[in-house]
């Protein structure tokens, strides 16, 4: 005789299963080890954020490092192994006063400083690409392609017409896309790329069920190595948006193209790339091709992700704040600094650095906005400048110290992108690339407002709370 259960006990029984769930994953996020901030926000969206939390922790919170990932061993053995092919490195003129920088990524990294480079900035969308299909046009052997976005729209099908007219002439070209930045664009879309015998792989593939482990970790660079010797590196993706921008204002980023031995750091980091979603090792001399001076830009190629112990790019700015003695300008879409972060840049700006940090002030991700604006106040009670930028998006990844020193590349000054993501940025030792990285900020600087404490902290109550409320869960964001 089948007796069936009162609606009071199913609830009861759904209960005792949630509360369950709810403590499994509290031991599992403890025994993690993790950040103790990050576990303290984990903990407390799992149990204040009912069903929400759970299916949060679940997408975003699991920690594959360990599962899914190639192992450190292998990677630090694939990161020496394509450098190897480069050869001895000569020495190059650089600034004395970034000698310990220098050493920290070289040993840290294993990113030696590749000199003889010709670098150009761009801050336009049309530019950057113009500039780049003609690259792919005279392009002789190879291209190697590497973004978050690839996106089917027009500009994508332009990319895409350029790449298999080469592809055609029988060049070798082989192309990365981040599955979840990308996920907006048709399947067919990479399929042609394919059917053109383009080698077209996703980065970390997001399907049910390992979607829920996966979608946490990003491949956030932007490459484009052309015959080894000319790259692409910086914050602009392949999409309509970056020449276009949006209906309310313009797509502000910045780009950089580089011809000389910079371009083999770029190289090595795509071929590592490819490594973990072919499981095809290249490190063939034909993609290291000799290199003669094209410039006086020395750098250093440095990229980062959760497969670390220890990630170069934070460490990098980190060191270069220490370093800086006259100014640091930094653009960035999203400010969400880790507390070394915080507390580098209060002291600079209190032992008299220059330290202006430029916001978009309307964004595209208006949770990650809301807990930046949360920053604004303690930075400015330390005497670091800030600004927003009214004229559109803000999406640049620039950075400058002391006018000689000048990062550019994927990086947002957030902990998901300094922590989580997979990162590519240019450390790039001059005066020359100082001065033009410098003067791209100032001239931004006139479709800013400055932000003073005394209006900012006049803000309705309300406002702030939220802002607050919303930076508790910034390790989540």
């Amino acid at each position: 005789m089948y007796i069936g259960l009162s609606n009071d006990t199913l609830i009861l029984i759904v209960q005792i299963i949630y509360i369950l769930t709810v403590l499994s994953i509290v031991i599992v996020v403890i025994s993690e080890n993790r950040n103790p901030i990050k576990t303290v926000a984990w903990i407390m969206a799992v149990i204040f954020l009912p069903v929400i939390g759970i299916i949060w922790y679940l997408i975003f919170g699991q920690d594959i490092t360990k599962k899914h990932v190639i192992s450190k061993r292998i990677y630090s053995r694939l990161k020496k192994r394509p450098l190897n092919e480069i050869g001895a490195q000569e020495e190059f003129v650089f600034p004395e006063e970034y000698i310990s920088l220098i050493t920290l990524l070289k040993n840290l990294d294993h990113s030696p400083l590749l000199g003889g480079n010709d670098v150009k900035l761009f801050t336009d969308g049309q530019d950057k690409f113009d500039s780049l299909f003609a690259d792919i046009a005279h392009a002789k052997k190879h291209i190697h392609v590497e973004y978050y976005a690839l996106m089917d729209d027009e500009i994508g099908k332009k990319f895409q017409e350029a790449l298999i007219k080469k592809a055609r002439e029988g060049l070798e070209i082989r192309i990365i896309y981040d599955s979840f930045g990308s996920r907006k664009a048709k399947k067919e879309y990479y399929e042609e790329y394919r059917k053109a015998g383009i080698e077209t792989e996703p980065f970390l593939k997001l399907a049910f069920p390992v979607l829920t482990s996966r979608i946490n970790y990003r491949n956030h660079r932007k490459i484009v190595v052309i015959d080894g010797r000319i790259g692409y590196v910086g914050g602009m993706n392949v999409a309509d948006r970056y020449i276009h921008g949006f209906e309310w204002g313009n797509w502000r980023d910045t780009h950089a193209r580089i011809e000389g031995k910079g371009v083999q750091g770029l190289q090595s980091a795509f071929l590592i790339d490819w490594y973990f979603v072919s499981q095809t090792l290249i490190t063939s001399r034909k993609y290291f091709p000799a290199l003669g001076i094209y410039g006086n830009n020395p750098m250093q190629i440095v990229d980062s992700g959760p497969l670390k112990e220890e990630n170069g790019i934070p460490f990098g700015i980190l060191q270069a704040i220490y370093n800086a003695k006259k100014s640091i300008f930094i653009q960035t879409p999203y400010f969400l600094p880790p507390d070394a972060m915080i507390k580098a840049l209060h002291a600079a700006a209190i032992r008299g650095v220059d330290v202006r940090i430029m916001l978009s002030e309307r964004s595209d991700m208006p949770l990650v906005q809301l807990a930046s604006c949360s920053y604004i106040q303690e930075m400015l009670e330390n005497e670091v400048k800030m600004y927003f930028y009214k004229k559109g998006f803000l999406h640049s990844k620039l950075m400058v110290f002391d006018d000689s020193l000048t990062l550019v590349g994927s990086t947002n000054f957030d902990s998901r992108s300094l922590e989580q993501n997979f990162e590519i940025e240019a450390f790039i030792y001059d005066e020359e690339t100082g001065n033009q990285a410098r003067s791209i900020f100032i001239a931004d600087q006139h479709d800013c407002e400055q932000i003073f404490l005394k209006n900012w902290i006049k803000r309705p109550r309300r406002e702030r709370f939220l802002e607050s409320c919303v930076r508790l869960f910034v390790p989540l964001l």
